[in-house]
């Protein structure tokens, strides 16, 4: 193969046709090699020595590099009767097979198997310069005739073939075509080298030719696979297969390429079957082609696929346990299926399809009835569980020394799953991406008020989720505070009015206005944030104390006085008081001689207060019992318990002239009137009472001797309501004193009574203090005959 960077920019075509040992040319002038177009790592490397698999025999590329063998032991040992043609051995370095390596270049395969109608090194970095004679020892193929039907003679054929037996209904291979043709107006001139992708069961049938392009778009060929513009006057023809026209520091020593192409066939799984790939030069074999096997593709066993048909990878990552159905890529019910979970059978999972539902490794094998080697595929799923993430937004409150965002603030509010890990883009493309344009110094971050980032919230491996970070922005607001006062009484009210905000956050009250109103009762401070619009609270609070000045109090009560007493009242001191009195007095204290209700308004500056007090009459002290013996009188008196005037009680049996605190009078005479008198001492609350000093004898004989003939109660006659009786000891009433008959002389209607004792009983009133007087007793009648 020669590599052409100079052409003439014509060339004459010649329509005779020679015999394959004599070949027309269309070769021109070649342009040396230079250090620039040879320039190690511009080009594949092909047959180069580094490798171990460019000293490969046929056999072992395509055991070992081409076929796809997975984990399945048994697909290698299916290939045999590997040959080439022409048949030159590893060491030969023109030979026209080998093993590529894409190097240091963009070329879409990794590695595999070359197959070219010239010297196979001549296509990458392994070109020895002054080799300008390439042609093959061979000349057309019948097979490659009879597939591909050519308009011209065939040179230079070369053949890559082998059995195979399939554990899968489909074989299939990547692939890409190159060719020297794609120069000057070729591809338009009917120069299309010769290529075909052969397959056919060993125990015969017709090739078909696996070389075709998906839709039914014809084979693959320069002519049918031309660009648009290059020169080419035909172009575009499936434009969208080609890959490209190479330049001096690209991939092959070609001068254009295919896209990769796959090759597909369906077969029956365990059936021998014979595979040719063959290409040739057409009419000469100046211009050469190649096609480029990809290392691994060529698939005889059975792969796994995704629910769109894909092929899945040998591994795969699974986040949070979400289902994936695995379909083998063999669909035969002649076949035998049997699922495996980390190497233990998975009961009754005997189809081709399985849904995982948990992170492993999952198996299928294969089975061709009778056939002890069966089809495997193996895929290995990493599990991972996502992060729990939000959208979220983070509030910037400048201030003349913060102007940035700290982006770790942020992360709270996105996610709170432990470990998660955090990546911050301005770009959604390179969020979607994940790569590596994410921001570096999250911590100083200068945004601006309403722009978004993107966040990528992992797990540190290949689980995320893709949430929005809105950044807010606003000055710090400053809070102020004024009350309508700051001195009150307790009791008042104070209107608080706050400014610098939106809204405020009071830390004595609750609600958001700029207003408050409140009565106090004692000294209170009360602060206020200002919050700006967005959310930012001011740094420092607004503090105001509203004063509540000592409360006005006065030792003033109700209290009580007895006619002809007089009182003082005192409204009690404090710090700046002055006084009102509803007398018109302005001092602290008046003198009362009244009953009645007074009042005094006392001011401090700032607050006033009005005091009542009651000047009510106090009852006076009564007398609650008294005893008369032996020209001795006892009170016994009290303090009614209604009057809250307190004192010593003091008495006289005289009207009041003449007062002792002791309750005593003895030397009293019988049968006498005496006016009694109780007082709280010092005051003239006064308790009054008579009382006449009777003193009956208890023995009456009605002898007519002058000593104690009668019971005489004419003294009591003068009292009010004088009534008394005589019982005998069965109750019955003997004899009834009134005024007029106020003396008892032992007898009943002018009868004598027989001597006994009899009972008797009298009351009256005391004419002044209209009290009750009720005495009872006992007497002895004595009468002789």
């Amino acid at each position: 193969m020669t590599r052409y960077l100079l052409l003439f920019s014509f060339f004459l075509v010649t329509s005779v046709f020679h015999a394959q040992n004599n070949p027309p040319s269309r070769k021109s002038v070649q342009a040396k090699p230079s250090s620039l177009t040879m320039k190690a790592g511009a080009f594949i490397d092909v047959n180069a020595p580094g490798y171990a698999e460019s000293a490969y025999t046929p056999t072992q590329l395509v055991k070992d590099v081409l076929i796809s063998s997975g984990t399945n032991s048994c697909v290698t040992p299916q290939v045999s009767n590997v040959q080439v043609s022409p048949n030159l051995p590893a060491t030969d370095q023109n030979r026209s097979w080998g093993y590529f390596h894409k190097g240091t270049t963009a070329f879409p395969f990794k590695d595999g198997i070359i197959l070219s109608t010239g010297y196979a090194r001549n296509a990458g970095n392994n070109f020895i310069p002054g080799t300008n004679s390439d042609d093959l020892p061979t000349g057309s193929d019948p097979d490659l005739v009879a597939a591909t039907n050519p308009t011209s003679t065939l040179y230079d054929s070369v053949i890559l073939e082998f059995d195979f037996v399939p554990t899968s209904s489909q074989v299939k291979f990547n692939y890409l075509f190159a060719s020297e043709e794609y120069t000057s107006n070729f591809p338009c001139s009917g120069y299309a080298d010769a290529f075909a992708l052969l397959l056919r069961p060993v125990s015969g049938g017709p090739y078909v030719n696996m070389a075709v392009l998906p839709s039914g778009a014809g084979p693959v060929s320069v002519t049918n696979i031309v660009p648009a513009g290059n020169g080419f006057s035909c172009g575009p023809i499936n434009a969208q297969y080609f890959g490209g026209i190479n330049n001096a520091n690209i991939e092959t020593n070609f001068q254009g390429r295919t896209v990769p192409l796959t090759a597909t066939a369906t077969v029956t799984p365990g059936q021998p079957y014979h595979f040719k790939m063959v290409l040739a030069d057409a009419l000469d074999s100046s211009f050469d082609s190649a096609v480029f096997l990809e290392g691994g593709s060529f698939n005889i066993g059975v792969e796994l696929l995704d629910p769109s048909g894909a092929t899945l990878p040998s591994d795969i990552n699974v986040c949070d346990n979400v289902p994936q159905v695995l379909t083998a890529s063999v669909s035969d019910p002649n076949l035998l299926y049997q699922w495996y979970f980390n190497g233990t059978l998975v009961p009754g999972a005997t189809t081709n399809t399985i849904t995982a539902v948990q992170a492993g490794t999952y198996t299928i094998e294969v089975s061709v009835p009778g056939n002890p080697c069966p089809g495997k595929a193996t895929i290995v799923i990493h599990g991972g569980e996502t992060p729990v993430a939000q959208d979220a937004s983070l509030l910037l409150c400048t201030t003349p020394d913060v102007t940035w965002f700290d982006l770790s603030n942020a992360m709270p509010s996105i996610s709170t799953t432990p470990g998660a890990v955090f990546h911050f883009y301005e770009n959604q493309a390179d969020a979607v991406a994940q790569n590596n344009n994410y921001i570096q110094n999250i911590l100083n971050y200068v945004g601006n008020d309403g722009q978004i980032l993107y966040v990528v919230v992992s797990n540190g491996g290949f689980c995320s989720k893709l949430v929005k970070l809105t950044l807010l922005k606003e000055a710090t607001p400053t809070a102020h505070v004024v009350a309508s006062k700051i001195k009150i009484c307790p009791g008042d009210t104070v209107d608080l009015t706050a400014t610098g905000g939106v809204t405020y956050l009071w830390n004595n009250f609750t609600g958001t206005g700029n207003t408050q109103s409140v009565t106090l009762y004692q000294t209170t401070t009360f602060t206020v944030y200002a919050i700006g619009a967005k959310g930012c609270q001011s740094l420092q609070p607004a503090t105001i104390t509203v004063e509540v000045v000592p409360e006005i109090t006065s030792p003033l009560q109700d209290i009580e006085m007895c006619q002809g007493d007089r009182l003082i009242l005192d409204a009690g001191s404090g710090p700046n008081y002055s006084y009102l009195w509803s007398t018109g007095d302005v001092t602290q204290t008046i003198s009362v001689d009244q009953l009645g209700i007074y009042t005094v308004t006392i001011k401090n500056g700032y607050c006033e207060k009005t005091f009542t007090v009651h000047v009510q009459a106090a009852a006076s002290p009564f007398v609650t019992n008294i005893n008369y013996g032996s020209n001795t009188l006892t009170i016994t008196a009290e303090n009614p318990p209604i009057n809250h005037i307190q004192g010593t009680l003091e008495y006289s049996v005289d009207g009041g002239i003449n007062w002792q605190t002791s309750n005593v009078f003895p030397g009293l005479q019988n049968n006498t009137t005496y006016h009694i008198q109780v007082r709280i001492q010092g005051t003239h609350c006064v308790g009054a009472l008579e009382f006449y000093t009777l003193n009956i004898s208890n023995i009456i004989t009605p002898n007519q001797d002058g000593i104690n003939d009668t019971l005489d109660l004419t003294a009591l006659g003068d009292f009010k309501n004088f009534t008394g009786s005589i019982y005998d000891r069965y109750g019955s009433e003997m004899f009834r004193f009134t005024k007029q008959t106020p003396i008892w002389d032992g007898t009943v209607g002018g009868k004598k009574l027989p001597t006994a004792t009899y009972w008797y009983k009298f009351n009256f009133e005391y004419p002044k203090s209209k009290a009750q007087m009720n005495w009872s007793g006992w007497i002895m009648l004595k009468n002789r005959e």
